[in-house]
């Protein structure tokens, strides 16, 4: 059987389930609570060097880290339903989508979910030491650098604007492309859909929606991916509602000044 480690409100691990839904594949809960720095281990970090999640093996036994690279992996071993397109021109033009996650959303995404509530979670009933030794465990001096400046700092953080400026360019470029299509590419749902469906739910359990008034094809592509079933089984089942309530309320006491952010830089 499949075995995946993940988190319940992982973004990354959550397109990986979305695609074990479409799939309809069994596979066996490895769950990491990452705000007690499961993922940091030195056991798990043989496994996934980078101490994040998701990490799936194989029922060869055979290890794959990167949930892009994991989304592929399994649509190919298990090719139905398809959710990569048939044109190898669409091929690319998927991955030009999911290409964007791995090169800076994904990173922009843990600037605004820390900066607007996950640092407190950090913190709660910790002490000072704990919590520098918290980040001390993050492996990539880059990313501890920018979550530790972050969690210092929240919006204020010298990292925040450029994040929040980067989903404001990807949700233009999103809403241009679904006033032409019903999917983003073309007519068909594929791993570009699956891959970016938490990533716009976050901003969701964030109360930033109303970054999207304006965004009306955006919108109705947000509806028909909550319609799916396999948003209910990959996204709704593993709902944290402790977390989801620190992000509500932390994002609806940030939302004018995240807001003032974007329309002072525009």
């Amino acid at each position: 059987m499949l075995e995946l480690y993940h988190n319940d409100m992982s973004v990354c691990a959550q397109k990986v389930r979305i695609v074990l839904a479409e799939k309809g594949l069994n596979w066996r809960d490895h769950h990491l609570n990452l705000f007690k720095g499961e993922a940091r281990t030195t056991k798990y970090k043989k496994l996934n060097p980078k101490g994040v999640v998701p990490t799936l093996i194989t029922e060869k036994g055979e290890v794959i880290i990167e949930s892009t690279i994991i989304t592929e992996y399994l649509d190919d071993i298990f090719p139905n339903p398809p959710l990569k397109p048939a044109a190898p021109f669409l091929i690319a033009m998927m991955r030009l989508w999911t290409n964007q996650l791995d090169e800076s959303i994904h990173a922009s995404t843990a600037t605004i979910s820390n900066a607007i509530a996950f640092r407190f979670a950090h913190v709660a009933g910790k002490s000072e030491e704990e919590v520098k030794e918290h980040f001390g465990r993050i492996p990539d001096s880059m990313r501890r650098e920018r979550l530790w400046d972050v969690h210092l700092n929240g919006i204020k953080s010298k990292y925040f604007s450029t994040a929040i400026f980067r989903f404001e360019k990807l949700f233009t470029d999103m809403e241009m492309t679904l006033k032409e299509n019903k999917w983003l590419v073309g007519d068909d749902y594929t791993l570009a859909d699956i891959a970016f469906t938490p990533y716009i739910t976050r901003f969701d359990h964030l109360n930033l929606m109303g970054l999207f008034n304006k965004r009306p094809y955006l919108l109705k592509w947000y509806d028909r991916v909550r319609n799916r079933n396999s948003y209910k089984v990959a996204i709704e089942n593993w709902l944290d509602d402790e977390i989801i309530n620190l992000m509500l309320e932390n994002g609806q006491g940030e939302y004018d000044k995240v807001q003032k952010i974007i329309e002072e830089g525009s």
